[in-house]
């Protein structure tokens, strides 16, 4: 059975970057599950987190492969126990009724959440958490009315003093 593996990738940050890794990726046969992309630590670098599902040594072989693409300074898979891992979701909601609202507003609580949009018939709720937090509040609000669903993917960093880094 294929599991989830987390690949933290620092490349140059220019156009045509995201292609070149993605296209490496389709040519190997896998789907990414999630990508997260922002400038990095350097103006001039990004971090990109990447998700996909296989075996050990396929994830291996990506960071492997990863590392000969020229855009590429550094790779390295991610152990889940020693990293910190968020995904950010906005979730609209139809929120016309007062006693589906009055839920909405207590369900954000209870998942730590924040309402960033009220309109009379929507509200829009930020969560940031584990891939499975987020979808846990999505099932728990879909008999709502679930409008629309934006989600960054996962974004990871290692704990501690170790880094997927390069040193300047």
């Amino acid at each position: 059975m294929p599991k989830t593996f987390i690949i933290s990738a620092l490349v140059e940050h220019k156009p045509g970057v995201l292609y070149k890794v993605s296209n490496m990726f389709w040519r190997r046969g896998f789907n990414i599950e999630s990508v997260a992309i922002g400038t990095a630590e350097q103006e001039d670098l990004a971090r990109m987190t990447i998700t996909i599902k296989g075996e050990e040594k396929d994830a291996e072989q990506l960071v492997s492969q990863l590392e000969k693409l020229i855009d590429v300074l550094k790779a390295a898979r991610l152990d889940p126990q020693k990293a910190v891992i968020r995904e950010l979701a906005l979730i609209k909601l139809n929120a016309a009724d007062p006693k589906i609202r009055s839920d909405i507003f207590h369900y954000v609580e209870v998942f730590r959440g924040r309402i960033v949009d009220v309109s009379p018939t929507s509200a829009i709720v930020e969560i940031v958490g584990s891939k499975d937090k987020i979808d846990a509040f999505i099932n728990l609000t879909r008999d709502f009315g679930l409008m629309e669903v934006a989600r960054t993917g996962e974004t990871a960093l290692i704990r501690g003093p170790e880094s997927v880094r390069i040193d300047v």
